[in-house]
């Protein structure tokens, strides 16, 4: 379509509307900040003269028709896709209405297993029937890696009535899929191709990134614009292709989505969008030189192993994202939890996430290159002063699952709480994880094994976050009672 990407729809109505000195009897409560002090002092009277309620003027996110409709349109044309929506829950929103779009109760979705806990959260809210496809692992990384064509093509053949198929790309540790494939595997079955790319924004504006969904031709994919865009925490895009139909995503959406839609986090996205398309080619080329840097002094240090694109085999990894900073830790006797800490209780350095063999240092649209010298000079020292044998270290992140029942199913299902160390050979009732990056241990109707139990203690050993059951120490887990 070729819209005015330097227009930004959202932000110039809020503008206009700053300036018409409106009185205000409706919500927020805060009246534009005057109702509470401590919280303009800290937020700034800019931002909570912004945070308003939908009105004519400013459109409404359950229901646009002017300039939040506008600015839909503009984020499609940018991102290549037939229709985009502003998703003020998080990608987690997005994802979870890709899968409510293409499946209903006892449909069949073939996924991989390592999937966010979103997608499961999904299935067990509308009861659809999850095909998994166990990820191949690279065992010195330790990691789950990309969707094999061959896997996905097993699945469909097995499985020929699954209404979708789903894709992470890329993981969380940069390694994609070959996506292209995927998505024509199931166009040819009648399939849709859902595609999570929360990780992915900046593959839409970068050069010699990995193959976008939209450009792969997938009929869904969930945009995380926070994590590599540089809006607000908490907003996104949700993409879709010319078969799916929008107005009928826009009701999934409605079905869960606040209608108290926030203009913050709108207008971070309208205004980051803006700006990709203006500068994404530029800001990313500085952002793959700072990674690209960061990778090689790294590997310099000794023991510590930066991965990238030597990582390659054509299928299970299709392609890299040369931008993730991901970093296997084991050789210096340091699960990635333990260097995570580390960093931060000694040198002040937050990074992404550490699980129990490497970590990401999620580099981005606002990093300097003064601060990755930093965050190499760290990893440096913590080799020198921590360093320790590599015995009794877990080499695996991904344990394949036995399941026992649907997650709908085992999620609402009599349940009854044992300690977690004597629950081998039952059947979960709830997720297990760690978080980040938010991938199950255990999801509902999977059989709990001694390999997971003493995955999870060793978790806790290393000092992981570990979420999902009722009980917030994650010393007790609820169980199917039928399967006692």
């Amino acid at each position: 379509m070729n819209l005015d990407q330097t227009k930004a729809p959202i932000k110039e109505a809020l503008e206009h509307f700053k300036h018409m000195r409106v009185v205000p009897f409706d919500v927020p409560g805060h009246k534009h900040g005057k109702g509470n002090p401590e919280l303009t002092d800290f937020l700034g009277s800019d931002c909570m003269t912004v945070d308003v309620n939908s009105m004519k003027p400013l459109d409404n996110l359950c229901h646009p028709v002017s300039v939040i409709a506008e600015a839909e349109k503009l984020a499609a044309d940018a991102f290549g896709a037939a229709h985009a929506f502003f998703m003020v829950g998080g990608t987690t929103s997005a994802v979870q209405t890709m899968v409510l779009t293409a499946t209903k109760r006892g449909d069949k979705i073939i996924l991989p297993r390592n999937v966010h806990r979103s997608v499961i959260n999904a299935i067990v809210l509308n009861g659809a029937i999850p095909i998994y496809i166990n990820p191949q692992t690279n065992h010195q990384l330790g990691i789950a890696l990309g969707m094999s064509v061959t896997d996905v093509a097993e699945a469909i053949k097995l499985n020929p009535d699954a209404k979708a198929i789903f894709v992470n790309n890329p993981t969380y540790y940069g390694i994609c899929s070959n996506l292209k494939a995927i998505v024509e595997l199931a166009h040819e079955h009648g399939m849709l191709a859902l595609v999570d790319e929360a990780h992915g924004t900046h593959f839409y504006f970068g050069e010699n990134m990995p193959i976008t969904a939209m450009a792969a031709g997938a009929d869904m994919a969930s945009v995380s614009m926070h994590k590599s865009g540089g809006s607000l925490t908490q907003s996104s895009f949700l993409l879709i292709g010319p078969n799916v139909n929008s107005g009928y995503v826009r009701q999934i959406i409605n079905l869960t989505q606040t209608t108290s839609g926030s203009y913050l986090l709108m207008s971070s996205l309208d205004i980051s969008r803006k700006n990709l398309a203006l500068h994404g080619k530029e800001i990313f080329g500085k952002v793959s030189e700072l990674a690209e840097y960061a990778r090689n002094e790294i590997n310099e240090i000794g023991d510590y192993y930066a991965y990238s694109k030597e990582l390659i085999n054509g299928d299970s990894i299709y392609d890299f994202d040369h931008t993730k900073l991901s970093i296997n830790t084991l050789p210096i006797g340091l699960a990635g939890i333990e260097v995570y800490d580390l960093l931060r209780d000694e040198y002040d350095i937050q990074i992404e996430f550490g699980d129990l063999g490497n970590i990401l240092a999620y580099i981005s649209v606002g990093d300097r290159p003064r601060d990755l010298e930093r965050l190499v000079g760290a990893l440096s020292e913590i080799r020198r002063r921590f360093k320790k044998e590599k015995a009794n270290l877990f080499t695996h992140e991904y344990i394949n699952p036995v399941v026992v029942h649907s997650p709908q199913y085992a999620f609402y299902a009599e349940k009854c709480s044992v300690p977690i160390m004597e629950s081998a050979g039952k059947v979960s009732a709830e997720f297990v994880m760690c978080y980040p990056p938010g991938i199950p241990i255990l999801t509902p109707g999977e059989q709990i094994t001694e390999d997971i139990l003493d995955y999870i203690q060793y978790a806790k050993e290393k000092g992981c976050s570990l979420t999902g059951p009722e009980d917030m120490k994650i010393e007790t887990i609820n169980i199917i009672k039928e399967d006692m």
